[in-house]
């Protein structure tokens, strides 16, 4: 990676006001015209709460994921999940490890605290989630909405999961998130 100085983790509670702001600065632009939206406020409400991975080049925010806490059920367990959202790198630092390193801090806090990390990628970003260990949910999603559970077919495909040996997973089975506005997934 060039230049980074460092990449650091620190809960929500934690952080400033300059730096939630370059969190959202970040996410803002990365995800102005993406294919799967522009970064919206209920994307920014799911983003907070829990633990951000941060790379930082000096005083500049490179990079950034995060890790909230959910219950996905499953298998007849509820199980805590660190859910990882968030994810981007500044447009003129992306292929050179960034990505990476916030996601290997983000796997290191999911491993220390959750029965699982979960994910919903976005298109073009497969790959890379394969690459750095994640397994494809290969059985239906849906969620557990106010009026019970509703079958959420459109983001079959775009679950990945890090399991962890102590919760072991059918990764065929059926996995049904929490309710939450905006984007269930």
């Amino acid at each position: 990676m060039r230049g980074v100085t460092d990449v650091r983790t620190a809960h929500t509670a934690d952080l400033t006001t300059s730096e939630l702001a370059a969190i959202r600065t970040l996410m803002d632009d990365a995800f102005a015209g993406h294919p799967d939206g522009d970064f919206t406020d209920a994307d920014w409400d799911h983003t907070i709460g829990g633990m951000h991975a941060m790379a930082w080049e000096g005083a500049e925010l490179v990079g950034h994921a995060s890790v909230v806490q959910r219950r996905l059920l499953h298998g007849g367990r509820a199980l805590r999940a660190g859910y990882v959202e968030a994810v981007a790198v500044r447009a003129d630092r992306r292929r050179a490890g960034y990505g990476a390193a916030v996601m290997a801090e983000a796997a290191r806090v999911i491993r220390g605290a959750y029965d699982l990390g979960a994910l919903a990628s976005a298109e073009g970003a497969t790959d890379f989630y394969t690459f750095l260990g994640w397994r494809l949910w290969q059985g239906p999603a849906s969620a557990l909405t106010p009026d019970g559970i509703s079958r959420t077919a459109d983001v079959d495909g775009w679950i990945y999961v890090l399991p962890q040996p102590h919760a072991p997973l059918d990764l065929t089975g059926a996995l049904i998130c929490d309710w939450r506005d905006g984007d269930v997934w």
